[in-house]
């Protein structure tokens, strides 16, 4: 089994909601998972949108990093997301942040994510629920990742509704 973490994202409808719904959705495909806090993000990428609700997951799953792409996708699908703007508004976002240690760049996915490093809504989130995770090319743990990224404190924070 390979520790798999996803990243949860929404900002349209019922963003709150949205996420729970997902959390279950994924009950099939990992155990034991633990979720951060629900944390509030402005939008990264395109900035005239709501705000985010992101959080981050982690679990133990026997799914191969493809086959657990092709669930996400399919469980976004499932739960209403239609085609938009890359970084653009949407009902729900999933994305795969690591896999194990990990390195896989193909085309249609990138092991770690690509923007990690660059993503405070994610790091923060993952420094909560795994600080001791190291990025395999890096070395740099989540908390170290966030304090070299230097992000404005009001980019994010925990949500409390």
């Amino acid at each position: 089994m390979e520790r798999l973490v996803i990243g949860f994202g929404s900002n349209l409808g019922d963003r709150e909601k949205n996420l729970r719904l997902a959390r279950e959705g994924l009950a099939g495909i990992w155990r034991r998972p633990r979720f951060s806090q629900v944390y509030e993000t402005l939008p990264w990428g395109v900035a005239e949108q709501p705000l985010f609700l992101n959080q981050v997951g982690v679990g133990l799953t026997n799914l191969t990093p493809l086959a657990v792409l092709e669930e996400l996708k399919a469980l976004e699908v499932r739960l209403g997301r239609e085609p938009g703007p890359r970084y653009g508004p949407r009902l729900i976002d999933l994305d795969i942040l690591a896999y194990g240690d990990w390195v896989f760049i193909s085309e249609v996915l990138c092991i770690p994510h690509g923007n990690l490093a660059e993503r405070a809504f994610v790091l923060a989130p993952l420094a909560e629920v795994l600080p001791e995770y190291q990025h395999p090319l890096t070395r740099l743990t989540p908390g170290e990742m966030l304090e070299k990224l230097n992000p404005d404190p009001e980019s994010y924070r925990v949500y409390r509704p």
